[in-house]
């Protein structure tokens, strides 16, 4: 099968149909996600949550902020279940999302674990990373707050987020606040919409 126009491995298209599935089955009984996106959770979540993995398609450490339903998170960790390496640490305050998240990574064989903290705690739970990754979380002012501390760690961490059509106006009230390195890349799945990629992120004293 082709995820966004690129090839994937029989192994890791059912290790994402699985997931769908146990999305499908979870989200019946606690709020993974809204009712109206359960029957297209295939193009509307997986597509658009492999993107990320597509831009940077490594063996790498990954943050995943406010996990929720798994996107990216959980898709991130099946495909570098493929690589043998690399990781994900999911983190997510709520128990039930967390127990959730839990299930699929185990049931996937994905490479990943969940921490059910504070986004503002895992900082201090959690060892430097490569790339952190949110979807539907927050404004990007508020995204680069949580950035802050890890590339405080690390230098040249990046972080990529999906953002809809009105991501230019979050742009602007960011760079009031922040300075940083910003690489748009048009979405392969929703039109208008984009996956914003964050590097050499600093605070305007």
């Amino acid at each position: 099968m082709e995820l966004n126009g690129r090839r994937v491995s029989r192994e890791t298209q059912e290790r994402l149909e699985h997931f769908v599935d146990l999305f499908q089955k979870w989200s019946k009984a606690i709020n993974l996600s809204a009712p109206s996106t359960l029957k297209d959770a295939w193009d509307r979540h997986v597509a658009d949550s492999a993107q990320i993995f597509q831009l940077q398609p490594l063996a790498a450490n990954w943050v995943d902020l406010g996990s929720g339903g798994g996107f990216p998170g959980v898709v991130t960790a099946i495909f570098l279940a493929e690589l043998n390496g690399g990781w994900v640490h999911l983190v997510e305050s709520n128990n039930k999302k967390a127990a959730f998240l839990r299930t699929a990574l185990r049931e996937t064989g994905a490479r990943g674990s969940v921490h059910p903290v504070r986004i503002e705690d895992a900082v201090a739970n959690l060892p430097a990373c490569d790339f952190v990754s949110a979807r539907a979380l927050a404004d990007l002012d508020k995204l680069l707050e949580f950035v802050q501390p890890f590339a405080i760690r690390n230098e040249k961490i990046r972080a990529y987020f999906h953002k809809g059509r009105d991501y230019r106006s979050e742009v602007a009230k960011a760079h009031s606040r922040w300075t940083f390195d910003l690489v748009e890349h048009r979405s392969a799945v929703e039109v208008d919409s984009v996956v914003l990629e964050i590097s050499h992120l600093r605070h305007l004293v």
